[in-house]
């Protein structure tokens, strides 16, 4: 027999809920907003671009100026000989005519004082157009790191977009027919038609869900990997009816949800998976629905019997096989309670917890996502596998005969010293005598850079133009470098034994950010940086040249010379033999540094301790995010590049390749320093 058309009335909840358009508000209102700051971005490189140039000339203009001050010494002094010889020989001859000569000196004079006055005017045009480019510079990496920060929060919003575009409710009515089979009882066509019913309205929601989501183009191609459920909330009969032909009718209200685990939805949306480690299991809730069976997507197939009778093969999530209903013994009542009021006291609830984000749970051998997560089990003993890479599976037998919380404490596989694990590391107790921190500051641990070579510049092609061209270096010899960022602890022994005061201290203090601009404040300095801090946080609010103050006097202080590194040293280093954006890959990953949007308990608040995290393989702490740090300047350039990125900075911009171009009187409670030493 054909199977009867479904009729569908689907609930506004599932296809006009006003909670998805504010997603998809939220998303777009991002999309129009990072479309607005490209081109505030765009047009600030355009703006830069011509006031390098317009520099650029107005330096060739005073080495004009200049080389024309050679001349009008020259001239100056030749018609200072020229009158002097007239004065001379006007002595012997009174008669005699100096005019010529007095005109010409005087016109030399004239000229030459004028060509002074033009190059003071150029000098100043010159400050004047640098300060401009400054100013120009700092709203450029302003906007670059909003944006960077806007793509990080869309690809929030469409993940969060996506979960409750799969997690939402709505109401189906399906009418469905079946023929009653000659060796069942009217109770048991009654239940299986009624389940069919069921089945079908659960295959129709997801379909729906599919159908209806806003990146269905995206998501669609990858459903086998969705995993997509439907919990069944609520259903009851509208009407039923036998017919003399034997068949069954039943008109059916179902009240669904839809699921899916948190976890998958990265994949979906091809996007990295810190942003969805922070879900648990999308049944994480204490909401537990009047009819307890959950359908999966994948299981809901639907066929044609040998019988030439419509059947729905459905499989539970425990892989329970489905119940048969061609009972054979006559009912005992004239009217059956429906199958869909079933009580719950066959299934029993788990949840299960890990010390670990991103790993798998496999109950039975069938995945069931990520923790945290809630599920319903029939009793019974159930065998469950918590697994992540780098760890030893978690395995555990468990006899469900009541609810059960379940903690996993997965333990790291025994690590290579050549693959460091990138981990939080505790941070080192600030609790120090003065004497000890002064030795330990003085000391200034470093480790031994061997020499080699490498990639420099935007080796996967994510980066910034100022990254490119990729060039191949060399790094001729060995160099010693601080481990870890200058701390607030070793600035302060410098200050203390030398009097010395910060450009900060000195005038208009130190920049922080405020809504995302740039705020000087005139109280902000390295002591007071605008967030609490001890002696082992890193120096901030520091200039170039409060850089290279200290550098000097640990020179004096341990009799080695020390200096910043510059950029290809800094660099080397920071990659340390990789070719990727970060040492352990070319994702952020989560809580693996202190950067903006990067998972840490620093980020997007406060520089972190330093040395908080996982070293790169040269043993080198913090050279992703915590603060940018200062590098060598350039033979002929003004301005100075800082490296490494910050705690309130984009993970994009804290790529090994990443540079910042700044004037060296520049500074802010994101820029730090770390020194190399000479060997």
């Amino acid at each position: 027999m054909r199977i009867a058309p479904l009729s569908l009335l689907i609930s506004a909840s599932l296809l006009a809920s006003s909670a998805f358009a504010q997603d998809t508000a939220t998303v777009t209102g991002i999309e129009s907003e990072i479309s607005i700051k490209q081109t505030e971005y765009d047009n600030s490189t355009q703006i830069l671009e011509k006031h390098l140039k317009e520099e650029s000339q107005l330096q060739s203009q005073l080495e004009l100026l200049r080389s024309r001050s050679t001349e009008l010494d020259k001239e100056k002094n030749q018609a200072l000989d020229a009158m002097n010889e007239m004065y001379r020989r006007l002595i012997d001859d009174p008669t005699l005519d100096i005019s010529a000569a007095q005109s010409r000196y005087q016109k030399a004079v004239v000229d030459h004082k004028q060509n002074k006055d033009d190059i003071s005017m150029q000098l100043a045009a010159i400050a004047s157009h640098r300060k401009d480019i400054e100013q120009i510079r700092v709203a450029k990496h302003t906007l670059l790191n909003t944006l960077e920060s806007l793509k990080e929060q869309l690809t929030t919003a469409r993940v969060e977009r996506l979960r409750n575009e799969f997690t939402r409710e709505g109401t189906l009515e399906v009418n469905h027919t079946i023929n009653c089979k000659r060796t069942e009882t009217l109770a048991a066509c009654e239940q299986r038609g009624q389940q069919m019913g069921l089945q079908k309205a659960t295959k129709r929601f997801v379909d729906q869900i599919f159908a209806n989501l806003t990146e269905e183009r995206i998501v669609e191609p990858k459903r086998n990997m969705a995993g997509a459920q439907v919990q069944i909330l609520s259903s009851h009969v509208v009407n039923s009816a036998f017919s003399g032909q034997g068949n069954y009718n039943v008109n059916l209200s179902v009240t669904m949800r839809g699921e899916v685990n948190s976890s998958r939805l990265c994949n979906l949306l091809s996007v990295d998976n810190r942003y969805c480690s922070e879900y648990g299991s999308p049944l994480a809730t204490t909401y537990q629905p009047a009819y307890g069976t959950t359908y999966s997507d994948s299981q809901l197939t639907f066929s044609n019997a040998a019988d030439n009778t419509d059947t729905v093969s459905v499989s539970r999530l425990n892989k329970q096989p489905v119940r048969d209903y061609s009972v054979k013994a006559a009912p005992t009542k004239k009217s059956y309670p429906s199958i869909l009021n079933k009580p719950q006291d066959q299934q029993v609830e788990l949840t299960l917890r890990s010390n670990v984000y991103d790993d798998e749970v496999f109950i039975d051998g069938v995945s069931f996502g990520s923790t945290r997560l809630v599920t319903r089990l029939p009793r019974g003993v159930h065998n469950v596998e918590i697994r992540k890479l780098g760890y030893k599976p978690y395995q555990v037998r468990v006899d469900l005969s009541k609810a059960q919380t379940i903690h996993a404490n997965l333990v790291k596989k025994s690590e290579s010293i050549a693959a460091p694990a990138y981990t939080r590391e505790q941070p080192k107790s600030a609790s120090r005598t003065a004497s000890t921190t002064r030795s330990a500051n003085v000391q200034s641990n470093v480790v031994v850079v061997p020499a080699g070579k490498f990639k420099m510049g935007d080796i996967n092609g994510n980066g910034l133009a100022n990254e490119r061209p990729v060039i191949e270096k060399v790094i001729a010899s060995s160099f010693a470098m601080q481990t870890k960022e200058v701390t607030v602890g070793a600035y302060e022994s410098f200050v203390a034994s030398t009097g010395y005061k910060t450009q900060a201290e000195q005038s208009k203090g130190c920049a922080y950010y405020l809504n995302g601009e740039p705020v000087w404040e005139a109280n902000l300095n390295w002591r007071n940086p605008g967030f609490e801090q001890s002696s082992d946080f890193p120096a901030v609010c520091l200039t170039f040249n409060d850089a290279k103050a200290y550098a000097e006097w640990l020179s004096g202080e341990t009799g080695q010379q020390y200096r910043l590194p510059n950029e290809v040293e800094w660099e080397y280093a920071a990659r340390a033999g990789t070719e990727t954006e970060y040492p352990w890959g070319n994702e952020i990953g989560k809580n693996l540094a202190n950067c903006g949007w990067c998972g840490s308990e620093w980020s997007n608040k406060r520089a972190a301790p330093v040395g908080s995290f996982s070293p790169n393989a040269f043993g080198l702490y913090d050279t992703v995010g915590n603060v940018w740090e200062w590098t060598a300047k350039e033979s002929g350039e003004s301005d100075v590049a800082v490296r490494g990125g910050a705690w309130n900075f984009a993970p994009s911009l804290a790529r090994a390749s990443t540079r910042l171009i700044l004037a060296p009187d520049f500074r802010s409670n994101y820029i730090g320093f770390r020194l190399v030493r000479e060997r």
